[in-house]
């Protein structure tokens, strides 16, 4: 079936009534390498017809949402998407457009993480009051 076609048990929960643990088993990491995961944060405002409770239980039923924050500023919410792969990754957004009622306002997909301990050793790097 076409990515842009997937149900959401095709990107990882399975349909309703069938059982969690008969579905295949993932493929497991080769090499020793961490799996590579495609992510987004994802800013979004409520739609006049899409309350939040309705956006919070999109959410918990969506298998590539990690986080949700309620924030105060322009938009209502940020959202981190988790995928395999970016076709998942942009369906998951496209969703959140089209099956949450919510307007997405930024998608920015998250490169790496930055390394925030010192090069002075693990303790990270505290400021120096002014004298």
């Amino acid at each position: 079936m076409s990515p842009w076609r997937m149900t959401r048990w095709e990107r990882g929960n399975p349909p309703p009534g069938a059982d969690a643990d008969s579905g295949p088993a993932a493929p497991a990491a080769t090499g020793g390498e961490p799996e590579r995961r495609h992510e987004a944060l994802v800013s979004v405002r409520l739609g006049p017809s899409a309350p939040g409770s309705h956006l919070v239980e999109y959410l918990r039923h969506e298998p590539c949402a990690v986080d949700a924050w309620w924030i105060a500023a322009d938009v209502d919410a940020v959202v981190r998407l988790s995928a395999d792969s970016m076709t998942v990754l942009h369906r998951a957004v496209a969703d959140l457009r089209r099956r949450a009622g919510v307007q997405v306002v930024t998608a920015h997909h998250i490169l790496r993480a930055l390394d925030l301990t010192s090069s002075h050793g693990d303790a990270p790097m505290m400021a120096t009051p002014a004298a």
